[in-house]
């Protein structure tokens, strides 16, 4: 089938960033231009990060660089190595057919760890140290707090400030060393106490972590803070630009002056700002996502609700859907909240143009077709993409009895309803005519069964195919379909920002998910994990890679066909 590239180059997107990197390359600055991207190993990916991985990897690809993916894995009290695989894979799905080339790797095809860097970031602290520049404090993080003012109060000098050369050298070895306990001291770089930006008051720069590493293992018990591992990261790897969101930008004069107090002979790296990606109706905060996850109110970070690129993968969004929403999202200095609908229209879309057509009924009610024998099977003939002839056709089967969904047939129907009702016509898509002649109800006055007649003159070529009636449904065989499970997701949250209210577990959506006991064309028992399919008037599906088992599949609805949640 041919699919429209939503991301080609031509299309690549203007923006001031964009327009900095192409001065530099213009009056050859750099050799090569080096972007990364270096998520924290505390969590999985989330939509936000794919702005961030969309604009460095696509700076790299625009300009025949490379960008390195690069575990921030300096905390390792909140890091696991579950968490580095998922953002591996994530990553890899996100950028695959569109800038893989530029995925900046090591010679063993692993990302860079900032924790291949500690043996050169001790040394540098070192340098620091010996440079009057970076001194040993014994103050609790308590007291380390209170001497740091606030933004309208000046800081006070630490009482360990004049600490000479030699004694910090000795106590940050001992630290090193492992003989003072978590929290007995810290390495801060010796700056401005009175300085207006907050993070120039003496920053710490190291501390004691008794803690195993996943990757150092026990080798290491200081560990160094982020702003100081960061920007010496980016230098050893040769990074050009160095591109984070809005918050970091008051930590931008620690970067510098980090890089420029070691004196390097090498071009340095620059920092640049550009606007979050936030999105309504979900969180993106990891802790909180971790809350979700621990409580068992979702089924783990790949829960098809949550935002994070695994749940979008498991979901069946396409990787090329969600760049082009995150790239159309514009690279700006203004943050801002984004309507989902935003995101969920350009996939219905993509969608609309790639999907195979299938058909499924989610609450069968059975419908018997009383002139057609048992046992006899018709085969209609049934489009499989109508935008696209090349896919072809596929055979559903037609017999005596079949399925229909409940919510097609209504015993009292309002003015103007369509679709099948007593002594009422309706047309089987793909098939033919068939009139309501007989309803069947239970002992509670529940109807389990429609019988009908069908004008098979009415299908395709016969001599009735003119025949018009208003309202056509979808529909499979009682006896020729596959049982499915399939899980109909929703909105995880009820409210446009949930970060504001005071009670999270208060602003679900108790209709974020229902599951249903599903008949499905048999065609589907065939369904791939890289396939996506609109099960007709129902919405856009893709098979569940994780629950999935012989003979009984599960799709997970990927979005509805029409926005439920229209303003």
């Amino acid at each position: 089938m041919a699919v429209p590239n939503p991301d080609p180059v031509a299309a690549a997107p203007s923006d001031f960033i964009r327009d900095i990197v192409a001065k530099d390359v213009a009056d050859k600055r750099y050799p090569e231009i080096v972007t990364r991207f270096p998520p924290e190993p505390n969590g999985y990916l989330h939509i936000g990060h794919s702005k961030s991985i969309c604009l460095n990897f696509g700076i790299a690809r625009e300009n025949g660089g490379r960008c390195n993916l690069r575990m921030d894995d300096t905390n390792p009290a909140k890091e696991d190595i579950e968490y580095v695989e998922s953002i591996i894979e994530d990553v890899r799905w996100l950028v695959a057919g569109w800038a893989d080339r530029c995925l900046g790797l090591k010679p063993d095809g692993q990302p860079f760890y900032a924790s291949d860097y500690f043996p050169q970031l001790y040394e540098y602290a070192l340098a620091l140290i010996r440079s009057g520049r970076a001194y040993v404090c014994d103050l609790s993080p308590k007291e380390t707090e209170e001497y740091r003012g606030s933004p309208d109060t000046p800081g006070r000098d630490s009482p360990y400030r004049n600490r000479t050369v030699e004694e910090s050298l000795d106590l940050f070895q001992r630290m090193r060393a492992g003989e003072f306990p978590d929290g007995a001291r810290t390495l801060r770089a010796r700056i401005d106490m009175a300085s207006p930006n907050i993070w120039l008051r003496d920053p710490l720069l190291y501390r004691i972590r008794h803690t195993e590493h996943h990757q150092t293992g026990s080798r290491w018990c200081i560990y160094p803070m982020y702003d100081y591992a960061h920007c010496l990261s980016d230098y050893i790897e040769g990074i050009t630009h160095s591109l984070c969101t809005l918050e970091f930008e008051v930590h931008r004069p620690l970067y510098d002056w980090i890089l420029q107090a070691l004196d390097l002979p090498r071009a340095l790296p620059h920092q640049y700002e550009f606007s979050k990606l936030k999105i309504g109706y979900t969180v993106m905060s990891k802790r909180k996502m971790l809350k979700f996850v621990q409580e068992g109110i979702v089924d783990g970070w790949d829960d098809p609700r949550m935002f994070t690129l695994s749940g979008f993968r498991r979901r069946g969004v396409p990787a090329p859907s969600l760049r082009k929403f995150a790239m159309g999202t514009g690279i700006t200095k203004f943050n801002s909240l984004t309507d989902p609908a935003v995101f969920e229209h350009g996939l219905r879309e993509d969608l609309n143009v790639t999907a195979l057509r299938r058909m499924g009924v989610l609450r069968p009610l059975r419908l018997v077709l009383t002139n057609i024998e048992p046992g006899r099977v018709i085969e209609f003939d049934a489009v499989n993409n109508p935008g696209d002839a090349a896919a072809g056709t596929r055979k559903v089967a037609f017999t005596r009895e079949i399925f229909i969904d409940a919510e097609d047939f209504m015993e009292t129907p309002p003015p103007k309803y369509f679709r099948l009702k007593p002594g009422g016509d309706v047309r089987l898509k793909y098939a033919c005519i068939v009139t309501c002649q007989e309803v069947i109800k239970d002992a509670a006055g529940s109807v389990v069964e429609v019988r009908c007649v069908a004008d098979l003159e009415s299908r395709s070529g016969g001599p009735n195919a003119a025949r018009k009636v208003k309202g056509t449904i979808h529909w499979v065989s009682a006896t020729n379909c596959l049982d499915a499970e399939v899980r109909l997701y929703d909105r995880l949250f009820t409210v446009e920002d949930p970060d504001a209210s005071e009670d999270l577990n208060a602003v679900i959506n108790p209709a974020s998910l229902e599951i249903v006991r599903a008949k499905l064309e048999t065609s589907l028992a065939d369904a791939r994990q890289d396939q996506r399919f609109q099960f007709e008037r129902v919405g856009y599906f893709a098979l569940d890679p994780k629950d999935s088992k012989p003979g009984l599949p599960v799709f997970n609805r990927t979005i509805t066909l029409k926005d439920t949640w229209n303003k």
